[in-house]
Parts: C-alpha cells; sequence; structure tokens
C-alpha cells in the first residue's frame, strides 16, 4: 500500500511540473501590449496567408495561402499562390494557381530568380500526402513543373530553394498523430528535422529541433536559419558544398518563430505567436483570436546579434502572424487560419 501511494505521489508531482513546463515554456503567461510605429495600410481579404515571399528587383510578391479549418489540417480546401503588384501602393492582388486541378493546400513557399525566370517551390498538404511542388514564374504566368514526394516528407512546413535542383525543407514533427505527437507539441520533444535534397537524393541534416518550422539561406553569407517555435529559438547553420550542415549557434527569441525572410540588407524578419497554448486554441476554434509577432533580427556573426521589437498585437487586428516580408516602409504580414492579411506601414 505504501509502495502505491508512492508511485501515485511521484506521477501526480511529475504531472504537475510537467504542466507548469509546458504553461511556463510556451509563453502562457506573458502578458501582450500592442505596439507598433505605423499603421494598417490596408487589409486583403485572402484566408490562411501563411507564408509570403517577394521580389525587391521586380516589385512583386507571391502569397501562399490556403482555408484552413482546423490545425493541423484534416480535410483542407484548395489553396493557392496569389500574385501582389509593388509597383503601387493599391496593392492588387491575382490568384496564379486558376488552372490547378488537383489537391493544393499549399503552405511555406520559396522563390529563387534565375537568369530565365523565377523558381518557385511550395510545400503542399494533401489529404493523401504531402508533396513539394515546383514551379515556374515568368511575367504573369505560374507553370507547374514537377511534384516531389518522399518518405523522408513526414510533416513538412516550409521549404527554401539553394538552386534550380537542390533545396531543403523542414519536418515539424516526427510524429504526426498520437503520444508522439502530444509529447512533441506540448512537452516540447525536440525530434524533428531538415532534410536536403541534392538533385538525386533526400538526406537529413539536421535533427534535435523542437517543431522546426520556417526556413530560409542567405547566400552572400552562406547561413542556413532555421525557427523553432517551441523552442522559442532560431538555429542557424553554415552549409558545406555536400548539403551537409555545421551548427553554429541559436539565437533566442522569447516567442514562437515561425517563417523567415531576409531583406536586402541582410537581416531577418520573422513572425510568430507570443502564446503558443493561445494559437493551439485558437487553431482549435476554442479561442477566437491569437496574439501576433513581428521581430528584425540584425545578425553579424556568433553571438552579436541584434533583435529588434517590430510589432506587437493581441490578435484584434490580425490573429497568429506567421510571416514578416518587408518592402521599403511596408510589412506584409501572413497568418495561419485568419480571413485576411495585414500590410503595415512603418513610420520610421
Amino acid at each position: 500500500m505504501k509502495n502505491i501511494k508512492r508511485v501515485t505521489l511521484f506521477v501526480f508531482i511529475v504531472l504537475i511540473l510537467f504542466i507548469g513546463y509546458t504553461f511556463q515554456s510556451t509563453g502562457y503567461f506573458r502578458t501582450v501590449e500592442n505596439q507598433f510605429k505605423g499603421e494598417i495600410w490596408k487589409k486583403i481579404p485572402i484566408k490562411g496567408a501563411e507564408d509570403i515571399t517577394l521580389s525587391i528587383v521586380d516589385s512583386f510578391a507571391l502569397v501562399s495561402a490556403t482555408d484552413r479549418r482546423n490545425f493541423p489540417p484534416l480535410d483542407e480546401e484548395f489553396g493557392g499562390i496569389h500574385f501582389i503588384d509593388l509597383k503601387n501602393t493599391d496593392f492588387n492582388t491575382k490568384l496564379l494557381t486558376t488552372n490547378i486541378t488537383k489537391e493544393f493546400a499549399p503552405h511555406g513557399i520559396s522563390m529563387l530568380k534565375t537568369d530565365s525566370a523565377y523558381q518557385v517551390m511550395v510545400v503542399n498538404h494533401m489529404p493523401s500526402g504531402h508533396s513539394l511542388e515546383k514551379f515556374i514564374f515568368n511575367g504573369d504566368r505560374l507553370i507547374h513543373q514537377k511534384t516531389f514526394t518522399d518518405p523522408s516528407i513526414i510533416s513538412p512546413n516550409d521549404v527554401v530553394l539553394i538552386d534550380e535542383n537542390q533545396f531543403y525543407f523542414t519536418n515539424d514533427h516526427k510524429y504526426t498523430t498520437g503520444i508522439g505527437r502530444f509529447i512533441e507539441d506540448y512537452g516540447g520533444r525536440a525530434i524533428s528535422n531538415v532534410i536536403y535534397f541534392d538533385g538525386e537524393k533526400y538526406i537529413e541534416v539536421a535533427n534535435g529541433i523542437a517543431y522546426a518550422n520556417g526556413i530560409n539561406y542567405d547566400a552572400r553569407r552562406n547561413l542556413l536559419f532555421v525557427a523553432s517555435p517551441r523552442g522559442f529559438m532560431i538555429k542557424v547553420y553554415t552549409t558545406n558544398k555536400n548539403g551537409t550542415l555545421h551548427f553554429i549557434e541559436n539565437i533566442p527569441c522569447g516567442f514562437g518563430v515561425d517563417n523567415i525572410e531576409i531583406d536586402h540588407q541582410g537581416d531577418l524578419w520573422v513572425g510568430g505567436h507570443p502564446n503558443l497554448m493561445r494559437f493551439a486554441a485558437y487553431a482549435k476554434g476554442k479561442k477566437k483570436t491569437s496574439p501576433s509577432e513581428i521581430v528584425k533580427i540584425t545578425y553579424k556573426g556568433t553571438g552579436n546579434y541584434l533583435i529588434k521589437p517590430i510589432y506587437l498585437e493581441d490578435g484584434s487586428e490580425m490573429s497568429a502572424a506567421t510571416v514578416a516580408a518587408p518592402f521599403g516602409d511596408y510589412i506584409f504580414t501572413g497568418n495561419v487560419m485568419d480571413k485576411h492579411f495585414l500590410i503595415l506601414k512603418s513610420s520610421k
């Protein structure tokens, strides 16, 4: 009887510690006070604009959007890639994927300019499985080129093109259902990974990441950045010629970092979630809003970085920011599943 009581007490203490750790490590106790030096320039009525990438040179943006009713997605509706003209401040949009007849629910997106056109790679979530879809964007046409599938594509979140044939992508979970996923989400178990495709085969090049999410590459500095929202950090790597990675350091950010955009100066722009528990409740339809946060990170080398707060909002204007793509004084901010996304104009 005494042994039973001791075991019961031990289990109770472990449970209390687990609950306390989960709430503390997900930002549950953080107070969100709205702050932004600027204005909301425009609300764009596109649902679930989860990722945005843009071209400074040719003044346009591509938006990856899906009307997500559940997160993680169960049965997704057809989504699309939208074009935004940045040549004037009306920022008009156009759906580019009207001719796609297959299941298409885009998530992370990457764009790379080549001599002839732009290469575009998109994470695609389908009820039948996940894939990576490659397109060519030339003028005003987005032409589908190839579908990538592989057993290593377990729970893809984001992708970054290195050249026309090589890319990296993140799996945000090792387990997609059951107790394994529960422990990753709430216990913060760091077992997700980064996969490299060298043009022929898929290679795991990084693991031990708590919810590997946004990924981006700075070719000028040969730096690969991976967001870990469950770890409240960005992981920094250098790449080797064979595609393998060398870990440099973690950048603690203090919130659930999501997608990463890199501006022309090499600064990182990151959207994310101050309170992951609130975000989880919002994504399941149990809360009407979820707060958003945007920061700019100037990274100058190991241990030498500056994190500048840009935008913090309680979710009244837009819930669950996932990306911040800067264009001059404007910031294009996407989200997981809100009915619109915001274009902000900063006052410097």
